[in-house]
């Protein structure tokens, strides 16, 4: 009998153990991951500036539209970026962290506004040019990658607006790039960018950041 009393004594031990204390444990190895993630994406982006190609997929949910471009990126740390698109058209969107210009060359049209604006709180990927504030403005949690080299972090703003609810980021298991970025709208709207060949050794120079208006350009504001 005793025997008999001990063995159930230790079937039910093990059933609090699975029940109750593995979804616990599950947690914390989870939390631990997703810092693990962090910090491992900021220590590789803990660099003055980087460069990038990128392939951009933007998908209009209601209207079963998707638009795709291409071009080059740089970043200089803190805030600043530039999108060079190439394709499929000539377009360049540059922010110096306070101001931005799109400046689409083929119409000699410049449009003027403020940084924050469009790139703040994780829009239009922004905190690539700030990786730290990933850490300090989302609500992360982890999510199975379709590719197993990757870890996929589903990233909620703390402050969400009808522009952005949700961004999944695909990261590299061994490198810690982020060589995907997927930005969500109210809408259910998405704008899918993949980077490429992204080169850390090379620090774009500070006047890469500024726009002066060409000489009778249609100059427009667009703060919102």
């Amino acid at each position: 009998m005793k025997r008999i009393a001990i063995v159930i004594m230790l079937s039910l031990f093990a059933g609090v153990m699975m029940g109750g204390l593995t979804p616990a444990f599950a947690v914390m190895e989870a939390e631990k991951t997703i810092d693990t993630i962090i910090a491992g994406v900021e220590s590789r982006y803990n660099v003055p500036g980087f460069t990038a190609e990128f392939d951009q997929e933007s998908i209009l949910k209601a209207m079963a539209v998707t638009d795709t471009a291409s071009g080059r990126l740089m970043v200089r740390q803190p805030g600043k970026m530039r999108w060079e698109y190439l394709v499929p058209e000539p377009q360049t969107i540059i922010t110096d962290g306070r101001d931005l210009w799109v400046f689409r060359p083929e119409e000699n049209q410049v449009m003027v506004g403020k940084a924050p604006a469009f790139f703040g709180e994780g829009k239009g990927a922004g905190f690539l040019s700030n990786i730290k504030t990933v850490r300090n403005s989302f609500r992360i949690s982890l999510e199975t990658a379709n590719d197993p080299e990757l870890y996929r972090l589903r990233m909620v703003p703390d402050k969400a607006s009808a522009d952005l609810i949700e961004v999944k980021l695909d990261v590299a298991r061994k490198s810690f790039d982020v060589v995907r970025i997927i930005t969500v709208n109210v809408y259910g709207d998405e704008t899918r960018i993949e980077l490429k060949n992204v080169d850390f050794t090379v620090t774009p120079s500070e006047s890469l950041f500024r726009f002066e208006a060409p000489a009778g350009a249609d100059v427009l504001q667009m703060n919102p």
